[in-house]
């Protein structure tokens, strides 16, 4: 069978009951090169691959399903890298998504015609069945993954207009010739694990790499949020682990330090912290946004104390 040139993949876990509507829209897509759709499945205990096995056999494009048994997002995505290291094209999608009709017309378009390397557009937000809470404001919207940067296209210049891989597409010759241009392992999420940040470090990568990075209005998927999601508990805790992940991982050693810990980033916590009980007391909705701000300056210091941690034992082991 010949390589279809363009992949259109996505990475499952648990979530059998969004398969068929997610698959059927997917296969509905009007596409100007053969694709086929790939799905991840990433050890579901559900009945994930009952519903593969009888969605593979249904009448459309090509449809193939692999399990990647390492635990993770990352492991996820890299395998469906993979998996299309011989197409022309990948493009990827998430289980809680629908694609709009028009999504692979402009990620073709993008990188055949105008020589995109990587495409991104928007994703917007549906609360349906449930309803959105009346102190989740525009200002947060984005923490659920929200991306509208308005209806014209566009070449991304910096990180002020990231395009993430709940809706993103990669020329595959970029990830052919650069092996090591994989999602970041140290930013996996497992399972319905909260967090990550793997697709903001492969967008800085090709940001980095002066790739041509392209947004397209008319690439447009749907991101369906579950209720656990729609709590204010998720956005404290959306933002220390993003802290933690930067303070183990991104934020450069300080010469003083206590346990890892440069004394700043205390002075900093406390302050953040009294902000946050000052606008609380005066019932301010910008309450929640300076507690985000709060925990991942937490975060950010568990983060350097932990790296401190596992650099005593590198040590300790290698003396």
């Amino acid at each position: 069978m010949t390589m279809p040139r363009l992949v259109f993949a996505f990475c499952t876990f648990n979530r059998a009951d969004r398969l068929e509507k997610l698959v059927a829209a997917m296969r509905a897509q009007v596409c100007s090169i053969p694709f086929e759709i790939l799905a991840i499945n990433n050890n579901s205990t559900d009945a994930t691959v009952e519903k593969l096995i009888q969605l593979a056999q249904m009448h459309g494009p090509n449809f193939r399903w692999v399990t990647e048994k390492e635990q993770g997002i990352v492991p996820a995505r890299n395998r469906a890298i993979q998996e299309a290291l011989n197409s022309d094209v990948l493009v990827f999608i998430d289980d809680d998504e629908l694609p709009l009709p028009g999504l692979l017309q402009a990620v073709t378009h993008a990188i055949n015609e105008e020589g995109a390397d990587c495409v991104g557009g928007p994703i917007r937000i549906d609360f349906s069945p449930h309803e959105r809470p009346k102190w989740l404001g525009r200002e947060l919207i984005g923490f659920l993954g929200e991306i509208d940067y308005g209806p014209s296209a566009f070449w991304v210049q910096d990180g002020a207009t990231p395009v993430w891989s709940g809706n993103v597409a990669y020329r595959m010759e970029i990830l052919r010739s650069q092996p090591d241009l994989r999602f970041d392992p140290r930013y996996n999420r497992e399972g319905a694990g909260i967090g990550g940040g793997s697709d903001a470090i492969m967008f800085r990568a090709f940001l980095n790499g002066n790739y041509k990075i392209r947004y397209r209005p008319d690439m447009a998927i749907t991101h369906f949020v579950e209720p656990w999601r729609l709590v204010r508990g998720y956005f404290l805790k959306l933002h220390y682990k993003a802290g933690i992940r930067q303070g183990q991982h991104q934020l450069p050693s300080y010469p003083r330090a206590i346990l890892g810990v440069p004394p700043f980033m205390v002075s900093q916590f406390i302050t953040q912290c009294f902000k946050f009980l000052y606008l609380q007391m005066k019932g301010q909705s910008v309450a929640l946004r300076q507690g985000m701000n709060v925990a991942h300056a937490f975060g950010r210091m568990i983060g350097m104390h932990r790296r401190w941690q596992e650099a005593r034992k590198k040590l300790a082991a290698n003396p």
